[in-house]
């Protein structure tokens, strides 16, 4: 059916970004389009935010008498709260700013200077500091304990401190890994070391990759060249395996969680500890990543206790929170599931049994932000009142009645006392730039702390339409959200170049209620110098429900580019917008996306610029290409459809190229092999690596890069 007749459009009215004639306003640099919102045109907020545990003081670091010092608030005072401005006390060594504070007690706090740990005592509003130790100079992955001792890693070994240095483990073998974040980040994990509560056990994450196949990244800035051999392995290849010990310092012993040798390569997820210290709980994930088992072992012996139970899925289970004990009580965690189609609360005790659904409904549970244990309520963040915005909640841990806490369309994020009767709301969207407030969860007091001034209101805005195009899917009309970003001088009666900038991969949304209203100030550069911009979350990505999400499954890029072109269809139907001239640029999945336009439906686009692109999905990693695509062997259709490599004849139209040389992400064969299929099939195209970059350019480089890709744009557009 042509796709005119399966769409429908929507338009909301046009958001005014001046009030002045654009004339009277400035232009966006490159470096401020880029690099911009970070730095010189950043919004203002609170600077070295915290909660100090056991009390409702509120930290932040201000500046009195044009010196940068810590003030802390009783917010338990409400409406009566001054700020105290606090003494700082001696350093042992010199160190430069104000640093974070990073609680350990309610008055016990810790920085780190370099490779040295400074400890500090609070009393009488003066802080006493004193030398902690001294890290080693190649120690990584540091993390610090309440009960004051600190783990890291040295290359692939683990160390420990308390009152003197441990070395955990003793690995000779560098494929042999402990303390590491594992299975490539994948499932939530960003970390491998996990204290006990008390601090009398370490558990940590073994992970052996002898088995995987070494991949070559090659380092260009030695002469000659050097090579690092790393572990990357690829979908339907043989993966790593991963074990689970714990360590226990008064005995120096090392227990193995027996988590099943009948499946190595499975999944370890999820890893959390009982808050008495006697069990660890392990989300034990499938290499189909459609089966999981919530496991219980003993701590002390490595036992498998129980399955409290499993959950399925015809297409994946994907697992990406840690339980959550409710606190003060040893026996009901929080545990977040899809099962229902959208993330929810399941609030389970340790037998397995489930107490009940916190949270239900067409929306997701976005964040887990602390707890008022008083009221018995957990705070939390969520998409309910739309897909577009975040906001605070409070929801009954008896009832699962859930409250909005918060004021003010946008994106909100909520830090939390810790006895959660207050949280810092930071919150923007349109006309918003930024909003600290302090919130009382029980409504009863709040306090502007910053309104953000807008950084951006000298210059020349772009007028930003926000856009909905439904379309029909075998569960009835889907409503897909897009911006149309237009020239700050903005002529109906006039033709544009269009350049449609898109992502539309897992786990990633590009539209939201936020500020910039437009999303990205390179949109707003290219709107300032003649174009219109257009960007759009199709199926596929996040923030929609499992549905939305799983459409995609075993055919990435098919869906996708359909929602895509519903786009360009709506963009064709505008009499201002000039589809002979039309430009599309997307990065990673984007870049993927991109090329895939360019290939699978020729002609759309005069021009296109693909960042980091993946070409092949065989040639990705095992535990992200799995989830979406099974293994090749399982689906060679989809792989073969997907596959860029063999369409590159199918090319009209401007291509450029763009990869880093270290890209251990999507690894740099992907554009290398697409080139030599150029080559064999006579086919021209652009190209421009970064060398010693990896998967994407950042810093003073990537004005370079977006300066590269808008002379592109210009060449074949204008």
């Amino acid at each position: 059916m042509h796709l005119s007749k399966k769409v429908c459009i929507l338009v909301a009215g046009a958001v005014m970004m001046f009030v002045q004639s654009p004339a009277q306003k400035k232009q966006f640099t490159m470096a401020e389009a880029t690099n911009g919102m970070a730095t010189t045109l950043a919004t203002k907020g609170i600077k070295g935010a915290s909660w100090q545990p056991g009390t409702d003081n509120f930290w932040q670091v201000e500046k009195k008498d044009s010196v940068d010092t810590w003030t802390y608030t009783d917010f338990s005072k409400e409406g009566k709260a001054e700020p105290v401005t606090v003494m700082q006390g001696t350093y042992p060594i010199k160190v430069t700013g104000i640093p974070a504070l990073k609680w350990i007690a309610k008055d016990h706090a810790y920085f780190v200077n370099g490779k040295i740990v400074i400890n500090g005592t609070f009393a009488d509003d003066k802080w006493s500091w004193a030398k902690w130790t001294t890290l080693p100079d190649n120690a990584d992955n540091v993390t610090v304990d309440k009960s004051n001792k600190i783990a890291w890693t040295i290359d692939n070994n683990l160390w420990m401190y308390d009152k003197n240095a441990v070395q955990v483990t003793a690995e000779k073998d560098k494929n042999i890994v402990s303390g590491k974040s594992v299975h490539r980040d994948e499932f939530g994990i960003d970390h491998g070391i996990f204290f006990s509560p008390g601090g009398n056990y370490l558990a940590y994450y073994r992970m052996d990759q002898s088995m995987v196949k070494d991949y070559p990244v090659v380092h260009w800035d030695t002469i000659p060249a050097t090579v690092d051999l790393t572990k990357y392995p690829m979908a339907g290849g043989t993966s790593h395996e991963v074990t689970l010990c714990v360590y226990d310092p008064a005995t120096k012993k090392t227990v193995v969680m027996k988590t099943g040798d009948a499946e190595k390569d499975h999944y370890l997820t999820s890893v959390t500890w009982s808050p008495d210290e006697a069990f660890i709980y392990i989300a034990i994930l499938n290499r189909d990543q459609n089966h999981l088992w919530l496991n219980k072992y003993d701590a002390k012996t490595g036992e498998m206790v129980k399955t409290l139970f499993e959950e399925t899925n015809p297409k994946y289970v994907h697992p990406m929170h840690s339980l959550t004990f409710i606190p003060g009580k040893n026996d009901e965690f929080i545990w977040w599931s899809e099962r229902d189609g959208y993330d929810h609360l399941y609030l389970y005790n340790t037998d397995g049994k489930l107490v009940r659904q916190l949270t239900k409904g067409n929306w997701l549970v976005n964040e887990l932000a602390g707890f008022n244990m008083k009221k018995k309520e957990v705070i939390i963040t969520t998409s309910e009142e739309s897909p577009l915005e975040k906001h605070v909640c409070k929801v009954s841990l008896e009832s699962g009645r859930v409250e909005r806490l918060d004021n003010g369309e946008g994106m909100h994020a909520a830090f939390c006392s810790e006895d959660g009767q207050y949280f810092l709301d930071v919150y923007s969207g349109t006309g918003t730039p930024k909003n600290s407030i302090i919130r009382a969860t029980g409504h009863s007091f709040d306090k502007v702390l910053v309104k953000s001034a807008d950084p951006l209101a000298d210059y020349a805005r772009a007028q930003i339409r926000n856009v909905t195009i439904n379309v029909n899917t075998a569960n009835g009309a889907m409503p897909l959200y897009g911006k149309l970003i237009l020239p700050p001088d903005f002529d109906s009666t006039k033709k544009y170049p269009v350049i449609v900038y898109l992502y539309n991969g897992p786990n990633v949304q590009l539209i939201h209620n936020s500020f910039p209203e437009s999303g990205n100030l390179w949109y707003e550069y290219m709107a300032q110098h003649g174009y219109i911009v257009f960007t759009m979350d199709g199926r596929g990505s996040s923030n929609r429900g499992l549905a939305f999400e799983q459409a995609t499954f075993r055919h990435l890029g098919n869906i996708e580019m359909e929602d895509q072109l519903h786009g360009v269809d709506y963009l064709k139907s505008l009499p201002y917008v000039d589809a002979g001239r039309m430009g599309i640029h997307g990065w990673s999945y984007g870049g993927f996306m991109t090329t895939s336009l360019m290939l699978k439906h020729p002609g759309v686009f005069k021009c296109a610029v693909a960042g980091g692109p993946v070409m092949d999905w065989k040639m990705y990693e095992v535990m992200y290409t799995e989830r979406y695509m099974d293994r090749p062997q399982d689906n060679p259709d989809g792989y073969a459809d997907a596959n860029l490599l063999d369409k590159v004849k199918n090319l009209k139209g401007k291509l450029l190229l763009i990869h880093g040389t270290n890209d251990n992400t999507v690894v740099w064969q992907h554009s290398v092999n697409f080139l030599k299929k150029c080559v064999d099939d006579g086919v021209q195209v652009d190209y421009f690596v970064y060398p010693g970059y990896e998967h994407n350019v950042r810093g003073k480089d990537r004005v370079h890069l977006m300066q590269k890709i808008t002379d592109y744009f210009d060449q074949n557009l204008k």
